[in-house]
């Protein structure tokens, strides 16, 4: 039988350990959101550690406690604007009725980032960025992109069976974000005409159309 002592002070350093994770966790999605923010307003998708650290609050040595750098910090931003995304398109998709219709509901998705205002310039550091944060954190930027690409892939495996789903899904992945990376870059919108050229271009690759 374990020693009661011993139980009841893993007990405490548990709960102890548990409360500061939560708290460090609170931490980092408030500098997440005032970083976000600090992008919105200024219009500048590599903001300075010295603004980050005004828009925050944080003292350099606080911000090291949460993040091993700049780039680390955006390695999370993209993570978050991904799974914002990814939660984005599968309202999308659970409103359509047929996997067809749910490979077009992801698509016009992506393209929708540039089209809203708000998500385009939420959306605009990540496309800004993602080259050099993929050469820093290549593994974790892989599994980000991961789960776009699967969400995907089981939408086209359901689509037309006996074909590379993946593969068409990484295609289609590739092409949706160059496109929306366009317009973000230029602070442009596609229109109903383009967004319907790119939807009837990706299944006519997978053949269906």
């Amino acid at each position: 039988m374990p020693d009661l002592t011993e139980t009841l002070a893993q007990r405490a350093v548990e709960r102890s350990v548990g409360d500061l994770r939560a708290e460090y966790a609170e931490q980092i999605g408030r500098v997440l959101e005032a970083t976000y923010d600090l992008i919105e307003r200024s219009g500048n998708v590599d903001p300075s550690l010295r603004e980050i650290l005004r828009e925050t609050g944080l003292s350099t040595q606080a911000f090291y406690r949460y993040f091993q750098s700049k780039d680390e910090l955006f390695l999370l931003l993209l993570d978050d604007g991904r799974r914002r995304i990814l939660g984005y398109l599968a309202h999308r998709m659970q409103r359509a009725s047929t996997p067809e219709d749910r490979v077009r509901a992801w698509i016009e998705g992506v393209l929708a980032q540039a089209a809203n205002e708000r998500a385009a310039s939420r959306t605009r550091p990540f496309v800004a960025n993602q080259e050099r944060l993929a050469e820093a954190f290549p593994a974790e930027q892989q599994a980000s992109v991961d789960l776009l690409i699967d969400q995907l892939a089981a939408e086209i495996a359901a689509l037309t069976p006996g074909r590379d789903a993946r593969r068409d899904a990484v295609a289609i992945y590739r092409l949706a974000f160059a496109t929306l990376q366009h317009h973000l870059v230029h602070g442009t919108r596609p229109n109903a005409r383009e967004n319907d050229h790119v939807v009837s271009f990706c299944l006519r690759g997978v053949g269906v159309g």
